[in-house]
């Protein structure tokens, strides 16, 4: 009889050949018969602005038509543009990135409806922020998690991420469960189409997600090119100012909160290391937590996250060419930092090391809760031991990777991330072993 370890799904390390199940082959065959007739459509932002407010017609008495004063046609284009010369998506990936995309206008659609209509929204106080960043698979989302757990903090949750905005014409029980409900189906669909992608970073419907997801919804986001090959896109954002999309971010946050309220915002990205300076623009009171790992190990667990990701939506997943271009972007993302942490107060960041919160997790976050001047509670304390126990690790099934699979060696990533390690790192090291 096989024990449960036994029983584990084991992520492939087969990035070249993903794993498809039966219905999406056969709605592969059908799209390739498709193609082959001329009857594909591209992916356009007219396009997509059309079925955007085609699909949210029936939600506004005369239609919901207007997508904000802050929408940016120029992001969507170059977006489009990539993924139509450069992702090599399967009529399945298509598919999916379409109905995203229009996902992300109605979005738009439903939250600007309730710009225009409840001007008390935008005249709110943001509640205090907090924002958890650092490199990938440093342990945020963990942590995210375990903060997420105090009843007064609020957390973005995955169903509000996908729809932020409530949908006009239903009552507060009925929008709920229609927005939940999405997110379910999202959550059911990813664990069936893609169980490696759904082991190595689950998507829950109730759970804390990442407030990138706000970001995307201008178009200036790392979302695309985490599950899509879309390289010009990407060089392209890296020049762009984002502080239009933060500010639409805030915007929606003021949003949620007049769902919801609380006493203040826990949110999670490895997005803002890049963007730390717009951040502390947009959002001057923040803090961070900024979350450690050595680059080494989180490099090629990423990558190896990136080729799962992209074998959802293609049949052409390169793993040298994600080790390659991933190496490079997150090296700028700890340059970065570094120079933006140079520049401002100590005290506005408070580092965690991985190590330490694998060790003793509720020792770090009683730290975290004297550093924000929180006040702990023995209620507090057994919230988050139910969260620690209930998001223990392999619940999903067991991530293998390694640097060779990406054309990547240890001492390659030594070398590149030189400035982080004796920033950081090495540091660390050092004050473990003279504790």
């Amino acid at each position: 009889m096989k024990s449960e370890r036994d029983k584990l799904h084991i992520t492939g390390r087969n990035y070249r050949k993903p794993y498809r199940p039966l219905l999406v082959k056969l709605f592969n065959c059908c799209g390739g018969i498709c193609r082959f007739l001329g009857l594909r459509k591209k992916i356009t932002p007219e396009k997509l602005m059309k079925a955007a407010r085609r699909a949210a017609r029936k939600e506004s008495p005369g239609g919901l038509t207007d997508f904000g004063p802050d929408f940016m046609a120029e992001p969507l284009r170059v977006l489009c543009r990539s993924i139509e010369d450069e992702s090599f998506l399967h009529p399945f990936g298509r598919f999916v990135t379409r109905t995203r995309l229009k996902g992300v206008l109605v979005n738009r659609l439903r939250a600007q409806y309730w710009f225009s209509r409840r001007p008390e929204i935008e005249k709110q106080e943001l509640l205090p922020l907090t924002v958890i960043t650092g490199l990938q698979r440093t342990g945020t989302t963990m942590l995210h998690r375990l903060l997420a757990a105090d009843p007064d903090t609020r957390a973005l949750l995955s169903w509000e991420a996908i729809n932020p905005a409530p949908i006009p014409g239903l009552s507060r029980e009925r929008d709920r469960e229609k927005r939940t409900g999405s997110a379910i189906t999202s959550q059911k669909a990813l664990g069936y189409i893609a169980p490696d992608f759904f082991t190595v970073h689950p998507v829950e419907a109730e759970a804390p997600e990442e407030d990138c997801l706000l970001l995307d919804a201008s178009f200036l986001s790392t979302v695309p090119e985490a599950t899509l090959r879309v390289p010009s896109y990407s060089r392209w954002l890296e020049t762009q100012d984002q502080r239009r999309a933060y500010e639409y971010m805030r915007k929606l946050l003021l949003l949620l909160q007049w769902q919801h309220p609380g006493k203040r915002w826990i949110l999670k990205t490895p997005h803002h290391m890049e963007y730390l300076d717009v951040l502390f623009d947009v959002f001057p009171e923040a803090k961070i937590i900024q979350t450690h790992r050595d680059p080494a190990v989180t490099l090629a667990s990423f990558c190896s996250m990136i080729a799962h990701g992209r074998g959802v939506f293609s049949n052409s997943v390169n793993p040298l060419e994600v080790g390659r271009d991933w190496s490079r972007k997150i090296k700028r993302m700890t340059e970065r930092t570094i120079q933006v942490r140079e520049t401002m107060p100590a005290d506005r960041f408070y580092d965690v090391y991985y190590e330490d919160l694998i060790a003793d997790p509720l020792g770090e976050v009683r730290k975290i809760y004297r550093y924000l001047d929180i006040p702990w509670t023995e209620g507090i304390q057994e919230m988050m031991e139910r969260t620690n126990h209930a998001n223990y690790q392999y619940r999903y099934g067991r991530h293998v990777y390694s640097l060779e699979d990406f054309g990547l060696s240890e001492q390659k990533v030594r070398a590149e991330f030189d400035g982080y390690y004796s920033r950081f790192i090495d540091t660390a090291e050092n004050s473990r072993r003279r504790a």
